[in-house]
């Protein structure tokens, strides 16, 4: 290489963040959120219901338990409204106080958060592990590592045998794991989960929210000037520097920030506040925890970084007048839509009938005159028993003179299980003009009110 050239690198190396514990208001809420979602997570294959798993998506059978629900295909309405709460429920949380799902309850989050947890534990606090990496090596590095990714690969494997569990009975999952007798599929679901776990939450960390997720990049279309965020009070704070504790501020010429940077220190991003709002920022509060306590110490008041509006910080609101703004139009109309949606969704489900029908006409045989003389089309019922119990349905048929079933009407179907059944339904020989007529098969769950009637077609030929 001569002289003259000179080698640029397009991309910025990354470094490693080292986030600070911190205690506060905020710290506490996340901990909560984290017992709170994996306390759901870990929980929920153990619980009984019945006789069998109370949530299992049982994808060979096609069948979905939850608690005293068996929902079908079929009921893939319900999967679409549930979407559509979410993506709701993610833009109004998102408008009214910007990142709180991305801060709290996303699972990066959560994990990053346990992970951090466990090397906090071994390797100690920010500057011990920044200390421990610099090191040479040694025996008490070689431990301390292979003990903490020993600690991470074990909560690592139980989460992807956890979310295994979810799709195969997790007794079952267990026996086989014991056994090594598990398929292929599960064994692959299980590892692959494990080694997701491990390296987002172990390693990747801040770069998954920072580059890898697609939610902060379209964040700020949801964002305006009277969304709650974290934001450092500039007017107050500048111009920041060091002073001893019983500095007078007016003499000294300056702000409440006293320049300590722990509010980076903390940041799990690694970003300063104190430059604004940033894509990068997840809302997790952390930085105004370590301020109050800074704030506390030096004995100002608190609320230096704090979640505010930008309007609030521009035109010096008080609480009143910031939360009267944010419960502007928009976030009125996205909690009539949302809570319209959620009570349509539970209303849906209290009327649920509790079986499905699929009534299927033979079309290799669009009609055929019987022995006695009668006119006769084949079809084909498939009855799904969507209730925990034993049950007997009765078929009927109408929209025909003289119309009637020559096949048994009564079919007895098990539990969260479905039946196919050939009926044979005739008319006397005359009876209807030749053509396509709708008739209608009435199907009753005996000894209940529920009923369901699917319409078919009886074809008289010319």
């Amino acid at each position: 290489m001569s002289k003259e050239e000179v080698l640029v690198s397009l991309y910025a190396a990354s470094k490693k963040i080292y986030p600070r514990s911190v205690e506060g208001l905020f710290a506490y809420w996340r901990w909560v959120f984290v017992a709170i979602t994996q306390i759901v997570f870990y929980g929920l294959p153990w619980m009984e219901w019945g006789t069998r798993q109370a949530v299992l998506f049982d994808l060979a059978s096609r069948r979905f338990y939850i608690f005293g629900l068996v929902l079908y295909p079929q009921d893939f309405i319900y999967l679409t409204g549930l979407l559509v709460v979410s993506a709701l429920s993610l833009f109004l949380f998102t408008a009214v106080a910007g990142r709180l799902w991305c801060g709290y309850a996303c699972p990066q989050t959560v994990y990053s958060e346990i992970f951090l947890w466990i090397e906090r534990k071994v390797e100690g606090d920010r500057s011990a592990r920044i200390r421990l990496d610099d090191a040479d090596f040694s025996l008490e590095k070689l431990v301390k590592k292979w003990y903490k990714h020993f600690l991470w690969i074990s909560l690592s494997m139980w989460t992807g045998f956890t979310f295994v569990g979810y799709f195969t009975p997790i007794h079952e999952l267990g026996m086989e794991f014991f056994h090594t007798t598990m398929g292929g599929w599960e064994l692959f679901w299980v590892f692959f989960y494990a080694l997701a776990t491990y390296a987002n939450a172990g390693f990747m960390r801040e770069q998954v929210c920072k580059y890898m997720c697609p939610y902060a990049r379209f964040q700020s279309a949801m964002f305006d000037h009277d969304t709650l965020i974290v934001t450092y009070d500039e007017k107050r704070g500048e111009p920041r520097g060091k002073r001893s504790h019983h500095a007078d501020l007016t003499t000294a010429n300056l702000g409440a920030c006293i320049d300590c940077s722990l509010c980076v220190q903390v940041c799990p991003t690694g970003i300063d506040i104190r430059q604004g709002l940033q894509y990068e920022c997840i809302g997790c509060g952390a930085c105004a925890d370590i301020c109050d306590k800074v704030m506390d110490k030096m004995e100002y008041p608190r609320g230096l970084v704090r979640y505010t509006t930008q309007n609030a910080i521009k035109n010096n609101w008080n609480k009143r007048e910031m939360w009267q703004r944010v419960m502007r139009p928009r976030i009125q109309i996205y909690s009539i839509v949302l809570v319209s949606i959620v009570l349509g969704l539970l209303v849906s489900l209290g009327l649920r009938t509790p079986f499905k029908v699929d009534v299927v006409r033979d079309r290799s045989t669009l009609s055929r005159i019987t022995e006695e003389g009668t006119l006769e089309n084949v079809y084909s019922l498939q009855i799904m028993n969507a209730s925990e119990k034993e049950q007997t349905y009765q078929i009927k048929v109408r929209g025909l003179p003289s119309i009637k079933l020559k096949s048994p009407s009564n079919l007895l179907v098990a539990p969260a299980q479905s039946r196919w059944v050939v009926v044979r339904a005739d008319i006397p020989y005359g009876s209807s003009s030749p053509g396509s007529h709708p008739i209608a098969f009435e199907i009753q769950a005996v000894n209940t009110p529920d009923f369901v009637v699917e319409k078919s077609v009886f074809i008289v030929p010319r």
